[in-house]
């Protein structure tokens, strides 16, 4: 008999048809999977296209407007205009090095080294941050948005973003004081960001003046909006709506100072200021508030802001006259005879001379072996402290050195504040040299000798004063004896008009000054604006015809720079860097003072000449605005400022300022 075959069996049998159904298991599925498969790819091909590359939710920065800087009457100085930035987010920006930035930097005209930087700064930023958009052109011109516009879709992870770019409308006028801003740096980032602070790479804070000292005040809150992009970086409209209602907070602008300078008595400041180089400041001897402020020369805060090219920066840079300098408070000078008022004081405070005390000039005083010179080498004759000040008489100052020694002198200067910086906080300040005799047996070589305080009391020798501490002493001696700190912020507000923060007078010391001999020192200076012989009675012609009813009290100065040789050549005779410095130092008016004014023309020459008519034509504009402002209210709403004095015209005040509706993006760097 034949045994039965596997398959014929019961157990053969159920194989077979295990291997029937799994059969027809494994076609069904992938008779399922081909229709899956041509659903997604050819029936929804599009949307799930777009689905698996459209895996970022991007957070786009609402870049808060920064505050603005006005005067004290609302004119706006500084505000913000529109421009737009071109910026390449990393994480976006597929093939750069080798496509996207060769093209960038062909339609932006960059040479070598800079698409170089670019591409270091990119791979750095791929991998700290690939997802913040990193700026690589400021303020694009209209041609650079126009090409960049039209090339889009070859440039993946290119924005064209617009910014909100800070707009100086002064010019260069008030540049030391208002500052500039330029790109934030990786340790600026960690430290502010430490503090509170949400900047990122790219973006600009203030530098420099009022832009960095009240940088927190003026920089505003963010806001931030959610969008749907694809791994280009590119919007996908479509998406949006699914992110729900909250994909939006709004930016909060920044506080808006208000500062305690007129705009109108600075523009007759820049007007009247006769140099190339120096200082002038009107201050208010009552508050320390300063009212004009001019230091030349300056600097294009906008340039600065902008797009500085590094042959414009070394030209700066290598500028003799070192416009980036403030010269009313980072540089001092020799104040010359403007410092005699110190010295009268002092030689009062003694009690070895009085007002009446009277010496003979004869063009020279000697000391030992050797002759001080008088200015006028015919000399004075005989002087007492009121002409001594008056005619600007060395003799008598000497005569009080080599009585008193310098000591007297260098306390007098100090409690009136040389030698320290006054304090005003938002410019760099330098505190000058006050010496003593302690002082010149540290630095000098054998000590400290008498003829250095014959030096010190004619504000020569090693005496170095800012234009900033000489109207500060000046506005102290006007007004009794209290040095005030200088002010340039009266009140910080808010963008509806509230005080935010007020700024209220400051006293550093009250200064004990006899009255009796406060009114001589000012009696003695009303003589020398406006009596015969004075040094600045000449120069004070105008404001005397025109300002009847105001007394004005003032010293000239002409600090010796070089020294003077066997015969004494003329201005014109000299190397500008050797001409002596003209000052003068006015108060008004004399009787009841409000204001203090210090002019300092730099090499100009002599005081009386170079000096004193632009201070006495802002002293004029003063009162004059002052009248007018009794008759007229102020301005109720705020103002562009605009004059003949700024460098800036309409086209720059619009440069840059292209239409609405460029590409949109990530406002990573607010300008």
């Amino acid at each position: 008999m034949t045994p039965p075959t596997l398959s014929e069996t019961t157990p053969g049998r159920d194989l077979k048809r295990r291997f029937v159904w799994l059969g027809l298991a494994m076609v069904l599925g992938l008779v399922v999977l081909a229709v899956q498969l041509y659903r997604l790819q050819i029936t929804q091909g599009e949307e799930y296209a777009a689905k698996s590359v459209a895996n970022f939710v991007k957070e786009v920065r609402l870049r808060a407007d920064r505050g603005l800087i006005k005067d004290r009457r609302g004119t706006i100085l500084v505000d913000s205009r529109p421009s737009f930035d071109a910026f390449v987010t990393p994480a976006f920006c597929t093939n750069c090095a080798d496509e996207v930035l060769p093209r960038l930097g062909e339609l932006l005209g960059w040479d070598e080294a800079t698409r170089k930087r670019m591409e270091d700064q990119i791979r750095i930023a791929r991998r700290a941050a690939p997802f913040i958009p990193l700026p690589v052109r400021v303020d694009l011109t209209r041609d650079e948005y126009d090409r960049i516009n039209a090339r889009r879709d070859m440039l993946d992870g290119v924005e064209v973003v617009p910014v909100p770019h800070r707009n100086y409308r002064t010019g260069s006028v008030l540049s030391h004081v208002l500052g500039y801003m330029n790109e934030i740096n990786p340790d600026e980032l960690e430290r502010l960001n430490a503090e509170g602070g949400r900047y990122a790479l790219g973006d600009y804070i203030g530098r420099r003046g009022l832009e960095r000292s009240f940088e927190s005040a003026l920089c505003g809150t963010d806001g931030v909006r959610k969008e749907v992009v694809n791994a280009r970086g590119r919007v996908l409209e479509e998406f949006n709506d699914k992110l729900g209602k909250d994909t939006q907070v709004p930016s909060r602008p920044g506080n808006n100072l208000v500062l305690s300078l007129d705009m109108r008595l600075q523009e007759a400041a820049e007007q009247a200021f006769p140099g190339s180089a120096g200082a002038l400041v009107v201050v208010d001897v009552k508050t320390g508030f300063i009212r004009a402020l001019v230091s030349r020369p300056g600097f294009d805060s906008n340039l600065l802001t902008g797009r500085i090219t590094s042959s414009q920066m070394y030209a700066l840079a290598r500028d003799p006259l070192q416009p980036m300098v403030n010269r009313v408070s980072a540089n001092h000078f020799s104040p010359g005879s403007t410092f005699k008022v110190i010295s009268t004081l002092a030689a009062y405070k003694s009690g070895l001379f009085r007002p009446e005390t009277v010496v003979t000039c004869t063009g020279s005083y000697r000391l030992g072996a050797r002759a001080w010179r008088c200015h006028k080498d015919s000399g004075h004759g005989p002087v007492n402290g009121k002409t001594a000040l008056q005619y600007s008489c060395d003799a008598w100052f000497y005569k009080v050195a080599d009585t008193i020694g310098l000591d007297p002198i260098a306390d007098m200067g100090k409690a009136l504040g040389l030698g320290a910086p006054t304090g005003i906080g938002v410019l760099a300040e330098v505190p000058g040299i006050m010496p003593s005799s302690e002082y010149h047996d540290k630095v000098s070589p054998g000590g400290y000798t008498k003829g250095m305080a014959l030096n010190s009391v004619m504000g020569q020798g090693d005496v170095n004063a800012t234009p900033l501490q000489v109207v500060m002493l000046y506005a102290a001696i006007a007004n009794g004896g209290t040095l005030l700190k200088p002010q340039l912020v009266e009140r910080v507000e808010g963008l509806d008009g509230s005080v935010v923060e007020k700024f209220d007078p400051q006293v550093v010391r009250k200064v004990a000054i006899p009255e009796a001999h406060r009114k001589s020192v000012m009696d003695a200076l009303v003589a020398t604006v406006n009596e015969p012989g004075g040094t600045a009675y000449r120069a004070a012609a105008g404001v005397r015809e025109h300002l009847k009813d105001v007394v004005v009290a003032g010293k000239t100065g002409s600090a010796q720079v070089a020294a003077i040789g066997a015969i004494r050549l003329k201005e014109h005779q000299m190397d500008f860097f050797q001409r002596d410095h003209a000052w003068f130092a006015g108060i008004a008016p004399a009787d009841e003072p409000e204001i203090a004014v210090v002019v300092l023309n730099e090499h100009g020459g002599h005081g009386g000449v170079d000096a004193a008519p632009a201070g006495m034509a802002v002293i004029q504009k003063y009162f004059e605005l002052k009248k007018e402002d009794a008759t007229r209210p102020p301005p109720r709403v705020d103002t562009p400022y605009a004059s003949s004095a700024s460098a800036q015209d309409e086209s720059t005040l619009t440069r840059g300022a292209l239409p609405a509706g460029g590409t949109g993006g990530s406002n990573a760097a607010a300008h």
